[in-house]
């Protein structure tokens, strides 16, 4: 669920990340994973965004994970296999403090082989750099600051002034999950219309999005003791076809 809606957040409001990220609002398209042969299994928190002259690589993580380190420098070969000439910013967000040492790796390295990117915690940014683009409103909550509830009161008074009905709802639908990694419902619908995030579109998709990752989750690990695709297919509500490339899938994913 927060993974989707940094991916939403990410592919509708491209030029804001460019601004945080490549210090220039460039508008950027989505780069399919598919385009670089990624396994749609491991490509779950995965955004990539291509310019003319770049790409930018962000991998959204609530918590921290083992084999970012791999995944990130993965990514970086399969894009220069693409494009050898095309430079990628790779950056790898933290959405939930932890005490965890992996949210410092920031590099990768095997033998003679070393890559670099970039890492950034949530919690050390200061929340005036969300506050100033429409499109990192719903990170604010998250970012630095010794009163959660009064940096999503301030998140919310910008998204007051945002012109488009859409819009708003959007970013006050993604503003309320995003905080639920922080502050507790009867807050956050407190401060934020909850009739409003109910009506948007991100907010729908999303939990749309969440149940069938359910899904897919529950058929997973049924094929992985050892149940009937036939067996699965109805079971969960999936055809024949979803459970057999769910199984094609698994087969090809690397064990961890």
């Amino acid at each position: 669920m927060y993974d989707d809606t940094c991916r939403f957040l990410a592919e509708h409001f491209s030029a804001d990340f460019a601004s945080w990220l490549l210090g220039k609002p460039v508008t950027m398209t989505e780069l399919k994973p598919s385009e670089l042969s990624l396994d749609p299994i491991r490509a779950d928190a995965l955004i990539l965004l291509q310019s003319d002259e770049s790409v930018l690589h962000i991998e959204f993580q609530t918590l921290p994970k083992k084999n970012i380190p791999f995944r990130v420098l993965d990514y970086r070969v399969r894009m220069y296999r693409k494009d050898p000439t095309k430079p990628m910013r790779q950056v790898v967000i933290y959405l939930k403090q932890t005490s965890s040492e992996l949210v410092y790796q920031t590099s990768f390295t095997m033998e003679r082989t070393r890559h670099e990117f970039d890492v950034i915690r949530l919690w050390e940014q200061p929340a005036s750099l969300f506050l100033q683009y429409p499109g990192l409103l719903p990170f604010a909550v998250l970012s630095q600051s010794t009163d959660a509830e009064e940096t999503l009161r301030q998140a919310a008074q910008r998204m007051d002034q945002i012109s488009d009905p859409a819009t708003q709802a959007n970013l006050m639908a993604a503003s309320g999950i995003l905080a639920g990694l922080k502050l507790e419902n009867e807050v956050i619908y407190r401060i934020l219309r909850r009739d409003i995030m109910q009506e948007s579109t991100v907010y729908r998709s999303i939990w749309r999005e969440a149940e069938e990752e359910k899904t897919r989750a529950i058929a997973i690990n049924l094929l992985r003791r050892g149940v009937a695709i036939d067996i699965i297919a109805p079971s969960t509500g999936l055809s024949i076809e979803e459970v057999q490339q769910l199984q094609q899938q698994l087969n090809e994913s690397p064990r961890s």
